[in-house]
């Protein structure tokens, strides 16, 4: 059955197991971009990458035939490319490794090589066309790219110590191990699959997979699964299971340079009720293991603590809300859930420009409502903003972003007392979602919502606050408009003339006990705190957030 690595149009980059696994979820169609970026080489880049590092991710088996992944490790330098189709690699596995005396010319090796400070990674595989006691000679089959998602960046250094104790070889785990295993936020997988005759898909490959801590279960001391999510439709991994069931697992304690590995048979559960328990999955990975290796502060090298990691997204809906703002709505790329976020926290994003610019980060309110399986900013275009352009002229449906888990401590706090949410311009985005979270509380306390605006074309979200505020009668509303266009109908598009500032404010004010929320440019902050205080209002529960360079004094 698994012997239909020729196409029509020539040699597959993927082999049977691979292809199988897209012909049943209905993506055989990734063929044509494939030829496109698996290549039989290391582009230029790529080598560079590779030669960088201080550490490679090896997968391999050993003399039964059982895969297993290590870690590959040396001084600088210790990787060098001669030429496209070669890695030299100046190390070998350390004592007592899974793979330490199974590393020999000829075998098939999978290598992944990853920058965790930088979350990027590329994944090379072939065969060992040389193996002395200090030096392995790699020749490469095929060579490709991967996302950085579910990485999280790490720093590191190089460390003198000694091993802090000795291999350890069992069955099943520890509980120690499975205390590892549990906390773990990412680990690698070594899998692979040779069917008959030469075929550059044959062979090993070392793939990562990475979630927050505890992703990966552990059922008993033989048995972990993990969920697995939406990719880029290669299945390298998971053809490699369908093929051969066979497959090593590596977790590193990042802290001491400890390795756990163990190697078993992989089973994938497609549609059982199990996978429903984890939402966004599109299956199960299970592992029962067959063999443990532990290996003590085996590598010299230590890791800082993980930042959070970066989430792959999709843009599945644009939507202009006004001449100057539009908003992005966001979904998982994977499918799988989003972190939960709080009214009025923003969302780190990373933008990849064209070819030969510098990634552009920044970080954009949440607009939307919580508690849902999206994401919306809502991004004003300035004059000189580099970032609000690209996303205004460039960011299509379809597109994919890097995020970071939502942040900020400008949120909505639990009261019993009236709220009041000022804002002006484009302030109003986590106001909107402060609103959004009030109206689902369902109680009674007095909420008033007032924003200034310039005009009606440059006032975003006018019919959704209104939707909100007719369905909830506690919630009251002001428009003003400082500039007001002859076609906006006072009464209905704006409630007054001017700016938003401690005067209005003071006439407005549901209750001197009242939490504040502010949010806008400074000089509006200013003017309306100013305000307050001269209507001998308290600064206590005033809580505010100013958009641009300028800050404004709490």
């Amino acid at each position: 059955m698994l012997d239909k690595t020729e196409d029509q149009d020539g040699l597959s980059p993927f082999h049977a197991g691979e292809q199988t696994v897209q012909e049943k979820l209905g993506v055989r169609d990734i063929e044509h971009w494939a030829r496109q970026v698996v290549r039989d080489r290391l582009p230029e880049q790529h080598r560079a990458f590779h030669t960088a590092l201080p550490f490679l991710v090896v997968a391999a088996r050993d003399g039964e035939g059982r895969p297993w992944a290590t870690i590959l490790t040396g001084p600088d330098g210790f990787v060098s490319s001669p030429d496209p189709q070669s890695l030299v690699i100046n190390a070998r596995p350390v004592k007592g490794d899974a793979l330490e005396k199974t590393l020999a010319a000829g075998s098939d090796i999978g290598i992944l090589g990853i920058e965790l400070a930088t979350r990027r990674r590329n994944r090379v595989n072939g065969k060992l066309t040389g193996a002395g006691a200090e030096r392995l000679v790699f020749t490469v089959d095929q060579s490709f790219g991967n996302c950085p998602q579910y990485i999280r960046e790490r720093a590191w250094q190089r460390v003198d110590d000694e091993p802090a104790g000795v291999p350890s070889r069992g069955t099943e785990l520890t509980d120690r191990q499975q205390a590892v295993v549990s906390a773990a936020d990412m680990f690698f997988i070594a899998s692979g699959y040779r069917g008959d005759g030469e075929n550059p898909a044959f062979g090993m490959d070392a793939s990562h997979r990475g979630g927050e801590p505890g992703f990966v279960e552990v059922e008993d001391a033989r048995r972990i699964p993990f969920p697995d999510y939406a990719g880029n439709n290669h299945f390298n991994t998971i053809g490699n299971i369908i093929a051969d069931t066979r497959a090593g697992y590596l977790f590193i304690d990042f802290s001491t340079g400890s390795l756990l590995q163990m190697t078993g048979r992989a089973s994938v559960d497609w549609e059982s009720t199990e996978v429903d328990r984890f939402p966004g999955a599109r299956r199960l990975i299970t592992l029962e293991i067959d063999a443990v290796v532990e290996l003590p502060s085996a590598v010299p090298l230590r890791w800082q603590a993980g930042a959070d990691p970066v989430r792959s997204l999709r843009l599945i809906e644009k939507i202009h809300e006004s001449a100057d703002v539009t908003s992005f709505v966001f979904e998982a790329r994977d499918g799988g859930p989003l972190p939960a976020f709080d009214a009025g926290q923003h969302l780190p994003i990373e933008l990849s420009p064209p070819a030969g610019t510098d990634k552009i980060r920044r970080t954009y309110s949440l607009s939307g409502a919580p508690g849902g399986s999206k994401y919306r900013i809502s991004v004003k275009r300035e004059p000189h903003g580099k970032a609000a352009a690209f996303l205004h002229d460039h960011l299509e449906p379809g597109a994919i972003i890097d995020a970071r888990n939502p942040a900020g401590e400008f949120v909505l706090h639990e009261t019993d007392a009236p709220v009041v949410l000022i804002s002006a311009g484009v302030g109003v985005t986590p106001m909107l979602s402060m609103l959004h979270a009030l109206a689902a509380r369902g109680d009674d306390w007095p909420v008033l919502f007032v924003h200034g605006a310039r005009d009606g074309s440059h006032h975003p979200f006018s019919g959704e606050v209104q939707e909100i505020a007719d369905n909830r009668p506690n919630i009251k509303t002001h428009i003003a408009y400082s500039r007001p266009d002859p076609d906006d109908r006072p009464g209905q598009d704006y409630d007054g003339t001017g700016r938003v500032d401690g005067t209005l404010q003071a006439k407005l004010m549901p209750a001197k006990e009242a939490v504040i929320y502010i949010c806008g440019p400074a000089r509006f902050m200013a003017d309306v705190i100013k305000g307050l205080i001269h209507m001998g209002g308290s600064l206590e529960n005033t809580h505010t957030e100013t958009f641009g360079p300028a800050s404004v004094a709490r």
